[in-house]
């Protein structure tokens, strides 16, 4: 085949079937064509292996000119940790199976092969047209491409949940201009942080009534970035309500929590949806804190989490045991870089965000703890957040409740 041929074959292929490669653009355009091309050939075999969503793809390992992965069923992964018969012990500790599914897929032949093992299945091989270059790059893509198909355990994760209020009594024409005007939202915030130079790498996925958020990023700077992208998100839902006259503008409450979930694309007809699905501990506690939030009411939970930190030189640290109220001191620490953005045409010289309580005298405030009691008898702690956004020349926008607002029965 002409060189010309293989690079047309190649984009072709890169168009059709490398969804990853198209997301990573700047990096795939520091490769060649063979190696894209190879790389195209890699995602397609997957897609066959993921058997539009019977299976999962658990780890892979590079191994000559082809590469090794484990393929499961979706539903065996839970059978591993289960007793076997209802007398044998399970094959594998949740430990060891939560470890699998955590962080790099990436495994050496011989961890391959000791797996494969413990599981009792057969490595699948896939061919390579050409060998794998082991460039960080190539790496970083086929990493991406395997949890693209497989199940991913993240320990600590920091989500936001947007709820609209009273959104089941409203019309369905009134829900869809409602989440058209979210949406819109969180676009317009993800674009001002950028031009702040803040980076955010945002997903969401529907409640029904609003929409999980979180950061594809991990580590500390990007939950706390997280935290102040729901700021923006609520600040320019209160400036788009003030000026609107109808209800094609949600009015909104919102909850911030750190904890563990897995990560998982469905299936969408012959393809794995290009949109990122999460459910967890994290996600169950965000929606019963969220059934407890008044309007308007911003509430944050009482996690405690290790999270990742990277220095100067690139270095990953873990910061174990970081609170609620550690971390939003690490929040207000670095708003300074939002200064200067501008929301409805006015410069934002300022912004304070803070746990509320009562006031000790002196300037001096304690924090409050919320204890929210739910349906099922369980009840967690909370805290009651504000955040005041202060602009050159226009009113500052105040966003959540005032603490001697709260009804005393919810204050522990």
């Amino acid at each position: 085949m002409e060189l010309d041929e293989l690079s047309q074959s190649g984009i072709r292929r890169i168009a059709d079937y490398s969804p990853y490669l198209d997301q990573l653009a700047g990096l795939a355009q520091q490769m060649g064509l063979r190696q894209r091309s190879n790389l195209s050939h890699v995602e397609t075999a997957l897609r066959s292996h993921w058997s539009l969503g019977q299976n999962s793809i658990l780890s892979w390992a590079p191994l000559d000119q082809a590469i090794l992965i484990l393929v499961v069923p979706h539903y065996a992964i839970a059978e591993y940790t289960s007793a076997q018969d209802g007398t044998m012990p399970p094959r594998v500790s949740p430990r060891f199976v939560t470890e699998l599914i955590s962080g790099d897929r990436q495994l050496t032949l011989t961890q391959i092969q000791k797996v494969a093992r413990l599981l009792d299945i057969e490595p699948t091989s896939i061919p390579l047209r050409v060998p794998l270059e082991g460039s960080e790059i190539e790496t970083r893509i086929i990493e991406k491409m395997i949890r693209k198909y497989g199940i991913n355990y993240v320990p600590s994760r920091a989500v936001t949940l947007f709820d609209i209020v009273g959104f089941s009594l409203l019309t369905p024409f009134e829900q869809m201009t409602q989440l058209n005007s979210l949406s819109y939202s969180l676009n317009s915030a993800h674009a001002k942080m950028l031009e702040a130079d803040v980076n955010i790498d945002f997903a969401r996925s529907s409640s029904g009534d609003g929409f999980y958020v979180w950061n594809r990023d991990d580590g500390l700077e990007a939950s706390v970035n997280l935290y102040h992208f729901m700021h923006i998100v609520l600040a320019d839902n209160a400036i788009a309500k003030s000026k609107s006259t109808t209800k094609s503008v949600p009015r909104l409450r919102a909850c911030f929590h750190v904890g563990s979930c897995y990560e998982f694309h469905q299936a969408e007809g012959l393809n794995p949806s290009t949109h990122d699905f999460i459910v967890g501990d994290v996600t169950i506690e965000l929606a019963r804190m969220i059934d407890a939030a008044l309007p308007g009411q911003i509430l944050v939970g009482d996690f405690m989490a290790d999270i990742e930190i990277e220095n100067e030189n690139g270095e990953i640290t873990v910061q174990p045991n970081v609170d609620a109220v550690t971390f939003l001191r690490r929040a207000q620490g670095n708003l300074a870089q939002l200064s200067g953005i501008v929301l409805s045409g006015e410069r934002v010289t300022a912004i304070k965000c803070y746990l509320t309580g009562e006031n000790m005298g002196g300037g001096q405030f304690n924090i409050r703890r919320l204890t929210i009691s739910d349906k099922h008898g369980l009840s967690r702690v909370a805290f009651n957040a504000k955040v005041n956004i202060y602009r050159e020349s226009a009113q500052p926008i105040l966003l959540g409740i005032q603490d001697k607002k709260l009804p005393e029965p919810n204050a522990a």
